[in-house]
């Protein structure tokens, strides 16, 4: 998902330190524009989802569920396979995202990533999650900049609940995620078709690299 160093009021702005020893260091300056890069990206699809936090209930989203997502059984860890990215993550390295569910109902998330390559430091963002009513689960509000909150919809759920995609009514971004590293290719195309089947174009798509363990 979106990816830098970004979070809303329940989370800290943060950009972790790097878990591979002996590694060059960043220069200073660009860390600071590094992190600049990904509070802007988030504000930008904030921005695009025109919702706060207090503000009337939003509308129906235009792109396909999945249909009734079973919630609890959808948190857990999704490595991210293939995605039209937000300008953060364009060159992200072992992309995962995590979910677990809070105590109040919403959805906690964790997104990591390495930028450019297996080797460069980890990056994680804490955005949090809120289950639409009347979706069937599919449909959430994820805050990364308070009191801001995209649209965010299960578009597609296998049957056996080891692959999905996330997708958006402006279909300006997409993820194909899976709860293994690497699929098969069948699956894969499978997965280009149904983002076409949404209105995607498919040429946009990159695919992920992942290699693990790290």
């Amino acid at each position: 998902m979106i990816s830098g160093a970004v979070a809303g009021v329940d989370g800290d702005i943060h950009e972790s330190k790097s878990e591979v020893k002996d590694m060059p260091k960043v220069p200073h300056h660009a860390r600071r524009w590094r992190l600049l890069a990904a509070v802007c990206a988030a504000a930008a699809l904030a921005a695009c989802a025109t919702r706060t936090r207090d503000a009337a209930p939003a509308e129906v989203p235009t792109i396909p569920t999945a249909g009734t997502v079973d919630l609890a059984g959808f948190m857990g860890d999704w490595y991210v396979i293939a995605h039209i990215p937000t300008w953060p993550e364009r060159a992200a390295f072992n992309a995962v995202e995590s979910y677990s569910l809070r105590d109040d109902g919403r959805i906690a998330t964790r997104f990591r990533y390495r930028h450019g390559s297996f080797d460069t430091p980890v990056s994680t963002m804490y955005p949090v999650g809120t289950v639409r009513p009347g979706g069937g689960n599919a449909v959430w509000d994820m805050q990364f900049i308070w009191p801001f909150q995209a649209e965010y919809v299960i578009a597609d759920l296998s049957p056996d609940g080891q692959r999905t995609i996330v997708a958006r009514s402006s279909r300006d971004y997409a993820w194909v995620m899976a709860r293994t590293p690497q699929i098969m290719p069948q699956h894969y195309e499978e997965a280009m078709t149904r983002l076409r089947a949404l209105g995607y174009d498919t040429a946009k798509v990159r695919r992920v690299p992942q290699r693990w363990p790290e």
